[in-house]
C-alpha cells in the first residue's frame, strides 16, 4: 500500500464510519474500482481507531460526565439515579451483542462475508428497511427516555453491521429511530456506542495486524488512521447539524443507487465479488 492509497483509504475511513452508508463497503469498494488490493478486514479496523479518536475528541465533554456519573453512580450506590450513570451503563450493555457475535463469526465476517455481492444486498437491504422506520417513527424520544430496554436494542441493531455493507452507524441510528428517538439522539447515541466496539475491534487487529509476515509499513498505518481522525471530525459534526432540520433520505437513496450500482458491474464482470 502507497502512502496516497493510505490517505484515500483514510478520507474514505473517517466520512463512511459516521454516515449510514457503511464504511466497511466503501473501503472495499474504493479499491476495487481503482484497481488497488483489498486492504483487508484488519487494516480496515486498525484505521477505525482514528474515528474512535474523533469520536472521543469530539464529545469529550459528555464522555467526563458519563464517567463521572458512572463513579458516582457506583460509590453511592445509585447506578441509575442521573442521566450520566444510565447513558454509561447503556453504552456497556449495548457492546455485548456486536462483542460475542464478533468472535464467534469473525473468521466469516473476515472472508466470505466480504464478497461484494453481500455488501451490495446489504446496502440495499437496509436502505429500504431505513425508509421503513423513518415513514412509521415519530421522532419524539430524547436520550433523556432512554430506558435499558432501548439499549439493548440498540445493541443488538449494531450486532448486524457486522454484515459488511450494513453500516454501523446506519444500523445503529436506524435502531434508534425504531425506538421513536429524534434523529439526533439517535446519531448522538450512535456516536457514543461506537467508541468501546471499534476501539476494542481496532486494538485486536493492530496486534494480529503487526505479528503477521506481510504488513502495511508503520507510516501507512498512522497516515490512515490519521487522516480518518480528520475526515471523522468533520463528519461528525456535519451530520449532527444535517440531522437537526432534515431526515435520512439523501443516505437511502444513495445506498440504493450505489448497490444497484454494484450489482450492475458485478453482472457485467466489471468487478470480482
Amino acid at each position: 500500500m502507497t502512502l496516497w492509497q493510505a490517505i484515500v483509504l483514510g478520507v474514505v475511513q473517517g466520512l463512511t464510519e459516521f454516515l449510514p452508508i457503511s464504511s466497511t463497503a466503501h473501503l472495499k469498494i474504493v479499491p476495487a474500482l481503482l484497481g488497488w488490493g483489498d486492504p483487508g478486514a484488519a487494516y480496515s479496523a486498525v484505521i477505525q481507531l482514528g474515528t474512535v479518536g474523533a469520536v472521543l475528541v469530539y464529545f469529550a465533554g459528555d464522555l467526563g460526565r458519563l464517567a463521572r456519573g458512572f463513579w458516582k453512580g457506583l460509590v453511592d450506590r445509585k447506578p441509575w439515579d442521573t442521566l450520566e450513570s444510565r447513558l454509561a451503563w447503556f453504552v456497556g450493555v449495548g457492546t455485548l451483542p456486536i462483542g460475542v457475535a464478533g468472535l464467534l463469526f469473525k473468521k466469516a465476517i473476515e472472508t466470505t462475508l466480504r464478497s461484494l455481492y453481500v455488501i451490495s444486498a446489504s446496502l440495499i437491504l437496509l436502505a429500504v428497511v431505513l425508509f421503513i422506520v423513518e415513514r412509521v417513527a415519530k421522532h419524539v424520544r430524547t436520550l433523556e427516555d432512554m430506558t435499558l430496554r432501548d439499549g439493548v436494542v440498540i445493541g443488538l441493531w449494531q450486532a448486524l453491521a457486522l454484515i459488511p455493507g450494513s453500516s454501523r452507524s446506519g444500523t445503529t441510528i436506524t435502531g434508534g429511530l425504531s425506538l421513536g428517538f429524534t434523529r439526533e439522539d439517535a446519531a448522538r447515541y450512535s456516536f457514543l456506542l461506537s467508541i468501546p466496539a471499534t476501539t476494542l475491534a481496532g486494538l485486536f487487529e493492530l496486534k494480529h495486524l503487526l505479528e503477521a509476515a506481510q504488513r502495511p509499513s508503520t507510516l501507512v498505518l498512522v497516515v490512515g488512521t490519521a487522516v480518518s481522525f480528520g475526515a471523522g471530525l468533520l463528519a461528525i459534526h456535519g451530520l449532527l447539524r444535517f440531522l437537526r432540520t432534515r431526515s435520512t433520505l439523501v443516505f437511502i437513496v444513495y445506498r440504493l443507487a450505489l448497490g444497484a450500482f454494484l450489482l450492475g458491474l458485478l453482472s457485467a464482470g466489471v468487478l470480482q465479488p
